[in-house]
């Protein structure tokens, strides 16, 4: 099998099946819409509900079917055109073919069914969902790799390319480690990115610098991570296999000169078998170690480790959002769980008596720590741990016990014991940050003994996709 074929293995070759002139009736998850057959579920990439089309299925199951649209009849009325050159290959921006205004209902849509059959507890009617002002050029980080064979389309462009443009800088085919498109342009960040990735791939041909090949791990020039600050300061941090600084050194000095704009251009050396640079040093080549920015009055440093909200303007709508359904008066002892590197703990610190972040990283605490402080906040603390096996009777007799709970778990949402300790505790007010509806529904349902859903408001982080962050407020009953 060469470098370019796919070929699916381990599952039994089904026949395609042939729908003609199929109504798409709804949105699906992972981007996918849906259609429905004599009670079958028909899951089809890249379809906009309201669209009729003929539609050829390749994975079947008993309950539901995936395939894609062979032939458009008719297009839905929130049907628009694309804008990406690369939508269609790219796992990214896979809702760019639907209206904005539709996306939003959607998404509003998507909340309430989570909520409605997960949840199955009372709740009032959902807030408007905030939508982002910006639907383009919102992300302020961005990953991709470099590869020495890049996926082609088709054999024939194979056999007629030269040996030195089989090279390429982009992202990964959804699902597959080893195969990256070569990215031309992107339009998920200030065009400024598209300048800096270009620069450094053509820079790297022209000079005959290898590019790695996720077989042989062998190859210089591995990853390049790219991130901005509102300010428009930038920093670059490329990967390089092994520390070879005849080769490293004239690039990085090319990519400075060329962008004065990056205040912190940084190296890594990895040699590992995976891409990630946690357990890593990171060198400093030119600039800061990392960079900084503005949410109101409060300030963070992100260096090339932290985890930091990638739409910078809507989450301060988020966090604004969360912060009033807190109902911040100056007097309340707030513990911020799942705090991460403390955005959420030190954008409510102003308006609170007392906040306490708690996060199972310690290298996040750490970061969170020194944005304490950055921001002059001595009334923050922090604390790395098991978020069920941190809310001890210790922390609050030091600390005292929650007023209010801000929670932002992962995706996972948060464990069953953390849910039954929050009933033990029986905070007056939780805010419910989440990144997916279904366990955050899930988890209020497990506290809906004592708690009752007074807001609910759904945000749009990352237009042009499925995914919805939502905010809920509990009070206790």
């Amino acid at each position: 099998m060469g470098p370019y074929l796919w070929v699916q293995m381990g599952r039994k070759k089904k026949t395609p099946k042939f729908y003609p002139e199929l109504l798409i009736t709804n949105a699906g998850s992972e981007g996918k819409s849906i259609a429905r057959v004599d009670g079958k579920v028909i899951m089809v990439d890249y379809a906009v509900p309201g669209d009729v089309a003929d539609v050829l299925t390749t994975f079947h199951k008993h309950k539901f079917e995936t395939g894609h649209i062979q032939r458009l009849v008719q297009a839905s009325p929130d049907r628009v055109d694309t804008f990406c050159g690369h939508f269609g290959t790219c796992g990214g921006c896979k809702w760019q073919q639907m209206s904005y205004e539709a996306q939003l209902r959607y998404k509003q849509q998507q909340v309430l069914d989570a909520f409605q059959r997960i949840g199955k507890f009372p709740f009032p009617d959902l807030l408007p969902i905030a939508g982002s002002a910006q639907t383009r050029y919102y992300r302020n980080k961005l990953e991709y790799s470099f590869t020495d064979r890049k996926w082609l389309s088709s054999l024939e462009d194979k056999e007629t390319m030269a040996e030195e443009d089989h090279a390429g800088l982009g992202y990964h085919i959804p699902g597959r480690f080893d195969k990256i498109f070569d990215v031309d342009t992107c339009y998920l960040m200030d065009d400024l990115h598209n300048q800096i990735r270009n620069e450094v791939r053509d820079y790297a041909k022209a000079h005959q610098l290898s590019f790695f090949n996720a077989y042989s791990q062998e190859g210089l020039l591995r990853t390049m991570m790219l991130r901005n600050n509102s300010r428009g300061e930038w920093m670059v941090l490329i990967s390089f296999t092994k520390d070879d600084q005849e080769t490293i050194q004239p690039l990085m000095n090319h990519i400075q000169q060329k962008f004065p704009a990056i205040t912190s251009l940084l190296y890594v050396i990895n040699s590992k078998r995976n891409d990630t640079i946690f357990d890593l040093d990171v060198r400093v080549h030119s600039g800061n170690a990392f960079l900084e920015e503005h949410l109101e009055e409060s300030k963070f440093r992100i260096g090339p480790k932290s985890f930091f909200q990638t739409n910078t303007l809507q989450t301060l709508t988020l966090y604004s959002i969360a912060r009033e359904m807190a109902g911040l008066s100056g007097n309340e002892i707030v513990y911020d769980l799942y705090t991460g590197v403390g955005t959420i703990a030190l954008f409510m610190a102003k308006k609170a008596a007392k906040v306490i972040g708690i996060e199972y990283v310690p290298q996040a605490i750490e970061d969170a720590k020194a944005n304490a402080s950055l921001n002059e906040a001595g009334h923050t603390h922090f604390y790395a741990g098991d978020m069920k096996d941190m809310l001890t009777d210790d922390l609050f007799a030091l600390h005292g016990k929650p007023d209010v709970v801000i929670t932002d778990p992962p995706r996972a949402g948060m464990h069953e014991d953390v849910c039954r300790k929050l009933m033990e505790l029986r905070v007056p007010r939780i805010v419910y940050v989440s990144c997916n509806p279904a366990t955050q529904a899930r988890d209020i349902a497990l506290m809906q003994e004592l708690y009752e859903v007074k807001k609910v408001q759904p945000v749009d982080m990352f237009p042009h996709t499925h995914h919805v962050e939502n905010i809920a407020l509990l009070e206790l009953k």
